[in-house]
């Protein structure tokens, strides 16, 4: 069953389904798709980067962002699209951080959790009863 929700791009009420925009907005960001793969479906423009596409087309970055991230744009056919790395800002073609950024996060959180594993055992040496018996 659907619920009423606002449109997260006009903000006029809508009833939600499977999306989160209204079915307005969902034509716009569709004739947006249109361009963009027309576009890029010419052999010369192939090789566009995103800031051509944006001067050729007309669309928004965070659209094509968008188009990229749900895999309507696949960068292995368009090898020079791409958007960036929420953390370092290089140029990524899936995921949210690029491959230096993963790996970083990888090993703090390593390094987070053999802390926290050390702060456990201390407590553990704390928690020891000692009893004699004379």
């Amino acid at each position: 069953m659907a619920e009423l929700a606002n449109c997260s791009r006009c903000d006029r009420l809508f009833l939600k389904g499977t999306r989160s925009i209204c079915q307005d907005c969902y034509q716009e960001e569709e004739k947006a798709f249109q361009t963009v793969y027309q576009f890029m479906r010419q052999r010369k423009n192939r090789q566009a980067t995103m800031p051509e596409i944006i001067e050729n087309t007309g669309v928004d970055e965070e659209l094509i962002i968008k188009f990229i991230k749900e895999k309507r744009l696949l960068p292995s056919e368009f090898p020079n699209i791409g958007y960036p790395c929420s953390h370092c800002g290089t140029r990524i073609t899936a995921g949210d951080l690029c491959v230096s950024c993963r790996e970083k996060l990888k090993k703090d959180l390593q390094q987070y959790e053999q802390k926290e594993r050390k702060v456990e055992e201390e407590r553990e040496k704390q928690r020891t009863y000692y009893m004699f018996d004379d």
